[in-house]
C-alpha cells in the first residue's frame, strides 16, 4: 500500500499538481449575515483601533473590509499550498532519514549489548586484582617481618660471636692502633651482654660468657702494665713532658678509657700512678727551678729602707751593702715597669742569666716563675681532661708544686720591704689572670686569687712603715742646713708618682684603698716638711725651702703622666701660695719702706681717710732712695734667686713675679707722687715706667 501510494504521488508530480483537488473552490459570501449578529461593543473596539496603522492605511485607501479580508484569506491559502508543495519535494529525503535512523538504532542496541558484557568481564577482573593486592601485602608483611628477625639475629651473632682473630691480637699481640680498635670490639661485646636483658637469657651468652671475661683480664692487664711503661718514662731526668703526652701517651687515650669502663679498680690505680708520678716531677722541676732563681736575684730594699729614716743612721754594714742595691730603684720606679711589658714573655732560662752574671728585681723572677707555672698548668690542664676526662685530677697533681711555690713565696714574701716591687707583682698577677682568662683555662683561678690576696697585705704594711717613718721622724736628724730638696721630700715624691703610674690603668677595687693611703702618706710628708722648713731661722729660707721641696715635687709626679692625682693639685696650690710668700719678702728686704709707705698712705682711700696725708717730705726720701739703687737691687735680687732654687726655671718665675710686683708698687708710689702738692718738684727723680719695663725684660729674656 505505501509504495502505491508512493506512485501515485509522483504520477501527480508528473501531472501537474492541482490544488483544487485537496482544497476545492475558494467562495466568500458576500452578503454573509445574519440577522441574529449583535453590535454591541463595536464602538469600544473602533475606539480601539483608531490608532493602529494598518486600520488607517484601510480606512485611508477606502478599502471596504470584506475585500481586504478576502485578500488576506486568499494569501494565507497560497502560503499554505506552497509549503505542502515544499514537503512533497522532500520526501524522498525524509524517507531516507528514516531509515538510517532506523539502522543507527539497530547499531547501538548491538552496542550495548558488547558494553554490557564488558562491564560484566571487567567486574570479574576488579575482584581478581583485590585478591591479588591482598596477597601480595600478607607477603610483603612477612617479609619485612623476616628481614627484621634477620638482622637482629645477624646482629645478635655478630655482637656475641668471639673471632679467633680478635682472641690471638688481645692475647699475644702488641699494644697498638690495631690493639686499640680490637679493644673497641672487645668493649662493644662487653656492653652488649652486659645491657641487653634478652642476651642475658639467651643459651648463647653461656658459651660466649666465659671467654669475654678472660679477654676482659688479659686486656686490662696488658693495658695496665703498657700505661705504667709509659709513665714510668715521664720520671726519666731531662724527658720533656709535654712531648710526651702529646706524641705518645695521648694516642692511647682510649686504653684509659676502656679501663675506666670496664675495669675501674686498675683506673683507679693508673689514675693514682699518674697522679703521684706528675706530682713528684712537677715538683722537683718547680723546687729545681726556684732554687736556680734565687740565685739571679737582687736585693733592692731593706727593712730601713723607708722614706723618712736619715741616711746617716745606716750601720757600717748597711753603707757598705749600699753599694750592691740599685738605691734609685727602692723609691723609684724607673725602668722596673718594662717588665708589665714583657708579661707574657718566655720565662727565664737561668743557667744562661747566670752565665751572663745578670741580676733581676724579684718582681722579675716572680714573672717568670708565674709565667712557667701557667704554660705548665695549661698544658696539663687540658692533657688531663682529654686524656683521663677528668678536670678535678689536676688539683691533686698540682698540690705537691703549689706547695713548693707558696713556701718558697711565702719566705720571700715575709722579708720583702720593697713596696714598688709589691705592687709591680699585683700587677704582674693581675695581667697573668687576664691571660688566663683569655686562654679560657680556669684551673688557676683560685691559686693567683691567693697570691693576690697575700700581696696586698704585705704592700699594706711596708706602706705603713713607710707611713710612721715619716710620722715618726727624727727632725734633727734629718734637718740639714740646705734650702735645696730635702731627699726625703725626694724619696716620697717618686714613691707616690711609682705607685700612681703603676694603677693609672688598674681597674680593681683596691685602688680607692690606695688612693687613700697615699693621702694619708702626703699628710705626714707635707707636716715632716713644715717642721724641717722651721728649723731654718730666717722666714725666707723657711720659704725657699718649701718652695724648692715643692716643685720637685710636682716636677716628679708629672713624669708619672697626666694621672698625676690629687697631691699633684695640692702641691701645686701649695706651691703657688709659697712663692706669693717669697716674693713680698724678698721685696721687703731692698724696698721695705716704699713697700710700708704704699700700703700703708699711698692709696687715694687712705689718704682721703687718714689724717694726716702723705707730704712731699714723706715721699722725698722714697723717690731718691730708689733711683739712686734700684738697679743694684734688682740684681741682688736676681742673684739671691739665682743662689736659692734649684730649678732655674722656677727662679726665674719667682724673679719675674718679684719684678712685676715690684714694678706695681713702684708705679703707685708714683701715682702717690703726683697726688702730694708740690710733688711735681720730685718728677726729676722718678725713674720712668719704661725703663723699671727695660730692665725686667733684659731678665726676662734669660729663660
Amino acid at each position: 500500500m505505501e509504495t502505491n501510494s508512493t506512485v501515485e504521488v509522483h504520477d501527480n508530480q508528473k501531472q501537474g499538481f492541482d490544488l483544487g483537488v485537496f482544497v476545492g473552490d475558494l467562495a466568500l459570501d458576500e452578503d454573509a449575515s445574519s440577522d441574529d449578529a449583535s453590535l454591541d461593543g463595536l464602538e469600544e473596539e473602533l475606539d480601539e483601533c483608531k490608532d493602529d496603522d494598518e486600520v488607517k492605511n484601510i480606512l485611508a485607501k477606502g478599502t471596504k473590509l470584506r475585500e481586504y479580508t478576502k485578500g488576506v484569506e486568499n494569501n494565507v491559502r497560497k502560503v499554505e499550498l506552497d509549503s505542502i508543495q515544499d514537503y512533497i519535494r522532500e520526501s524522498e529525503n525524509l524517507v531516507l532519514l528514516h531509515d538510517q535512523i532506523r539502522d543507527c538504532d539497530n547499531i547501538l542496541s548491538q552496542m550495548e549489548t558488547l558494553l554490557s558484557g564488558f562491564q560484566a568481564e571487567i567486574g570479574s577482573i576488579s575482584s581478581e586484582i583485590k585478591i591479588l593486592q591482598e596477597k601480595s601485602m600478607d607477603m610483603g608483611l612477612k617479609l619485612k617481618n623476616r628481614k627484621a628477625a634477620e638482622s637482629k639475629l645477624s646482629k645478635f651473632v655478630e655482637d656475641i660471636i668471639v673471632p679467633p682473630r680478635m682472641v690471638d691480637i688481645i692475647v699475644d699481640g702488641e699494644v697498638n692502633e690495631e690493639y686499640m680498635r680490637t679493644l673497641e670490639i672487645l668493649s662493644k661485646k662487653l656492653k652488649f651482654v652486659a645491657v641487653d636483658s634478652m642476651v642475658k637469657s639467651s643459651q648463647a651468652l653461656k658459651d660466649v660468657q666465659p671467654e669475654l671475661e678472660r679477654l676482659r683480664q688479659k686486656a686490662v692487664s696488658k693495658v695496665f702494665e703498657f700505661i705504667i711503661q709509659k709513665l714510668y718514662a715521664l720520671r726519666k731526668p731531662k724527658t720533656n713532658i709535654q712531648i710526651l703526652q702529646q706524641s705518645v701517651l695521648l694516642k692511647y687515650k682510649y686504653l684509659i678509657l676502656f679501663l675506666k669502663e670496664h675495669s675501674k679498680e686498675i683506673y683507679a690505680e693508673v689514675r693514682a700512678a699518674y697522679i703521684d708520678t706528675m706530682n713528684k716531677v712537677l715538683s722537683a722541676h718547680f723546687r729545681a727551678y726556684i732554687q736556680a732563681l734565687e740565685k739571679l736575684q737582687l736585693d733592692i730594699a731593706s727593712a730601713t729602707d723607708l722614706i723618712g729614716v736619715e741616711t746617716r743612721s745606716a750601720s757600717l754594714f748597711s753603707r757598705g751593702k749600699e753599694t750592691l742595691k740599685s738605691r734609685s730603684s727602692v723609691f723609684a720606679l724607673g725602668e722596673r715597669i718594662n717588665i708589665l711589658k714583657e708579661i707574657d714573655q718566655p720565662a727565664l732560662i737561668p743557667h744562661i742569666a747566670e752565665a751572663n752574671s745578670l741580676k733581676y728585681p724579684y718582681e722579675v723572677l716572680f714573672r717568670s716563675l708565674h709565667k712557667l707555672l701557667m704554660d705548665t698548668a695549661t698544658s696539663e690542664y687540658l692533657f688531663c681532661d682529654d686524656f683521663f676526662g677528668e678536670e678535678s685530677i689536676f688539683h691533686e697533681i698540682f698540690t705537691g708544686p703549689f706547695q713548693v711555690i707558696d713556701d718558697h713565696f711565702n719566705t720571700v714574701l715575709s722579708n720583702s720591704y720593697d713596696a714598688i716591687g709589691l705592687m709591680i707583682m699585683i700587677r704582674i698577677i693581675h695581667q697573668h689572670q687576664l691571660i688566663m682568662f683569655r686562654r679560657r683555662v680556669p684551673c688557676l683561678d683560685s691559686y693567683l686569687d691567693k697570691v693576690n690576696m697575700s700581696l696586698w697585705p704585705r704592700f699594706k704594711m711596708v706602706f705603713d712603715l713607710h707611713l710612721n717613718s715619716l710620722r715618726n721622724a727624727n727632725i734633727k736628724a734629718l734637718w740639714e742646713d740646705d734650702v735645696h730638696p730635702h731627699y726625703v721630700m725626694r724619696r716620697y715624691a717618686e714613691f707616690t708618682a711609682s705607685l700612681v703610674h703603676l694603677n693609672v690603668e688598674s681597674g680593681d677595687g683596691q685602688v680607692t684603698q690606695l688612693d687613700l693611703n697615699l693621702e694619708r702618706l702626703r699628710m705626714a710628708v707635707e707636716d715632716l716638711l713644715v717642721k724641717l722648713a722651721k728649723m731654718f731661722s730666717k722666714p725666707k729660707s723657711q720659704t725657699v725651702f718649701l718652695i724648692n721641696n715643692y716643685d720637685m715635687t710636682i716636677a716628679i709626679l708629672k713624669e708619672a703622666g697626666t694621672e698625676g692625682g690629687k697631691a699633684q693639685l695640692h702641691f701645686e696650690e701649695l706651691l703657688k701660695s709659697s712663692i706669693a710668700i717669697y716674693v713680698e719678702e724678698l721685696l721687703l728686704e731692698h724696698f721695705s719702706d716704699l713697700i710700708k709707705f704704699v700700703k700703708t698712705r699711698a692709696s687715694e682711700e687712705t689718704a682721703a681717710t687718714s689724717a694726716e696725708k702723705p707730704t712731699v717730705s714723706d715721699a722725698e726720701p722714697l723717690v731718691k732712695d730708689f733711683a739712686s739703687r734700684w738697679k743694684a737691687a734688682i740684681e741682688l735680687m736676681h742673684k739671691d734667686v739665682i743662689t736659692s732654687f734649684s730649678n732655674f726655671l722656677c727662679g726665674m718665675e719667682i724673679l719675674k713675679a718679684a719684678l712685676t710686683q715690684l714694678l706695681l708698687y713702684y708705679t703707685r708710689l708714683s701715682e702717690c707722687v703726683k697726688r702730694i702738692s708740690g710733688g711735681s718738684a720730685l718728677n726729676k727723680d722718678l725713674v720712668s715706667i719704661s725703663s723699671i719695663l727695660y730692665e725686667i725684660k733684659k731678665y726676662s729674656r734669660t729663660f
